[in-house]
């Protein structure tokens, strides 16, 4: 299973943000990035790759547990930027981002501990992808639009263990499917 740990948005964010896209998407130039669409937008903590099944429930379990240590704390999204000179855009995040990088931090290391390889730690870096190109793109308009964008801040309640399913037709700009396997509550609660 192509797995990763999230943290997802509530609705309204994703209403809220949907907008702003809708927005960019009419700025000259739009049609050069596949902008990805509401069900994968979320906040990535630690990607998985392909995982062995058998791994699942250690991983699963030691989730639950960097969940349960991790008390609920407030985010928005804010800004943007890019990665890679425009092969991604993104919107940023806003509000307790150190919590939100000790959460990514915890779920890599449940993935290690579970016995998931994962390649050489990297510092986090929160971001939520709105769009994607396959060569570089000059998508300084779209960032600078992002700049002024903030949405309501909303309290982090619960981690995402997010199963992948990546297009299998070649239709041009279909998109990963994105299933939630297992969520966790934040601090114990619920």
């Amino acid at each position: 299973m192509r797995l990763f740990a999230a943290v997802l948005p509530p609705q309204d964010v994703a209403h809220e943000l949907a907008r702003e896209v809708e927005r960019l998407r009419r700025l000259p130039g739009a049609d050069e990035l596949r902008w990805t669409g509401r069900p994968g937008w979320h906040f990535t903590l630690a990607f998985y790759g392909e995982v062995d099944e058998e791994l699942v429930p250690a991983l699963s379990a030691r989730l639950e547990r960097a969940a349960h240590r991790t008390e609920p704390f407030p985010l928005a999204l804010r800004g943007g930027g890019q990665f890679g000179h425009g092969r991604a855009l993104w919107t940023g995040a806003d509000g307790d981002v150190a919590t939100l990088r000790l959460l990514a931090d915890r779920a890599e290391s449940a993935a290690r501990k579970a016995g998931v390889p994962m390649g050489e730690h990297r510092r986090y870096k929160a971001h939520l992808t709105v769009a994607r190109s396959r060569t570089a793109v000059d998508v300084r308009p779209y960032v600078q639009d992002l700049h002024a964008f903030t949405s309501r801040t909303w309290t982090v309640a619960e981690l995402v263990l997010v199963r992948s399913n990546l297009p299998r037709s070649a239709e041009p700009g279909e998109q990963p499917r994105y299933e939630a396997v297992a969520r966790w509550p934040l601090g114990g609660a619920g």
